[in-house]
């Protein structure tokens, strides 16, 4: 009797385990759908590390009560490598020689925006001018009033080249800052739209390089939505309240999963236009690693985060959403060493992050 309850046991485990495979299948390959027609779908990525956490339980489950069936969940981790990689990454850092470039992308929140003080402003100031990086691209970068001036006089005591654009939202300024010479810039319009990704090519010593600036549009929550979304989190929000939250949430994301992907579309047409240059990409995408924004970009450029660098990589911190929606993409000509996203600098609902990359002679 009890030999034919543990047989019982062990195969509803493990028809638990497998159907758990199936759903991290699914959800952890969701991001090559396209969200315009189905919405739904490009809300499944953020549930990825529930299943891999889920198939991890798993794992050390038979590990001590059956060791052969720890080969089921193994599977599953290897058929779901690529969604793995793109999560949470796992590479060895290599040493950068001097002459590499380095690429700082922040999206600054307004600098803090008004809930900052004028010394935090200063502790995000000096955290750009510490990194010294060669090329900076600046989202929500417009705090306005009169530190903007002292914003602006810093950065351009550092950069003496730069192009800044305001984008249609208040205060959404798209900067490029660069210690080479920019030769030329312009906007990457998206379609049925006044906004657009801000694109500049840069004159460096042996090559010039297109920047392509991004900051695709938000997830349409309100701070009410988040606030609630965190309580919901933390085990406050009461039992029938979590279903209408739920689904208000999916639906929310969705729509604006579906307004972003023409974004994305457009400026992945105009990277593959310019197929064969030399070319950095970056920017806040507004989603996360398992979505259709960052997969569709990654067909064209190479993901300096996924080649170069270590752990989940949190950008955005804020409210209980704690995923990387940040990106710096590189093309061939380029080969990632090192990239990192900084939380030392808390103020900004960001974090930023920072690459240093080495040019390939082609």
């Amino acid at each position: 009797m009890q030999t034919n309850i543990k047989k019982w046991f062990v195969q509803l485990a493990s028809g638990a385990n497998v159907a758990t495979i199936v759903v991290m299948l699914l959800v952890g390959y969701s991001d090559r759908v396209n969200p315009v027609g189905h919405p739904f779908v490009a809300t499944l990525g953020l549930t990825f590390p529930v299943f891999m956490a889920i198939n991890l339980a798993f794992m050390v489950f038979w590990a001590f009560f059956k060791l052969r069936r720890v080969i089921i969940p193994f599977i599953g981790f290897v058929l779901c490598y690529g969604p793995m990689r793109a999560f949470i990454p796992l590479n060895i850092s290599h040493s950068a020689p001097d002459s590499c470039l380095k690429v700082l992308s922040y999206n600054t929140y307004m600098w803090g925006g008004n809930e900052a003080t004028e010394p935090q402003r200063w502790q995000m100031l000096e955290y750009v001018k510490e990194k010294d990086a060669d090329i900076l691209c600046l989202q929500e970068a417009n705090f306005g009033g009169k530190f903007q001036a002292t914003i602006d006089s810093l950065l351009n005591s550092i950069y003496p080249y730069h192009v800044m654009k305001e984008k249609t939202t208040i205060y959404d300024r798209l900067a490029i800052y660069s210690k080479y010479p920019i030769v030329r810039s312009q906007r990457v319009k998206y379609p049925q739209s006044d906004d657009f990704s801000l694109a500049c090519w840069v004159a460096l010593p042996d090559d010039t390089v297109l920047i392509v600036n991004n900051h695709f549009v938000t997830t349409g929550l309100t701070d009410a939505q988040r606030k609630d979304f965190k309580s919901m989190l933390k085990g406050n929000l009461q039992t029938k309240e979590m279903p209408s939250l739920g689904k208000s949430l999916v639906h929310k994301l969705g729509e604006f999963a579906q307004l972003r992907a023409p974004q994305v579309e457009a400026v992945a047409q105009f990277v593959h236009q310019h197929k064969g240059e030399s070319m950095i990409l970056c920017g806040d995408f507004n989603d996360s690693p398992i979505s259709y924004a960052r997969y569709r970009m990654a067909k064209e450029l190479n993901d300096c985060y996924i080649a170069s660098g270590n752990g989940p990589g949190i950008s955005y911190h804020r409210n209980g959403f704690y995923v990387r929606i940040d990106n710096i993409m590189c093309s061939d000509h380029w080969q990632p060493l090192k990239c990192v996203v900084e939380n030392k600098v808390k103020i900004s609902d960001h974090y930023p992050i920072f690459c240093t990359l080495q040019k390939l002679h082609k």
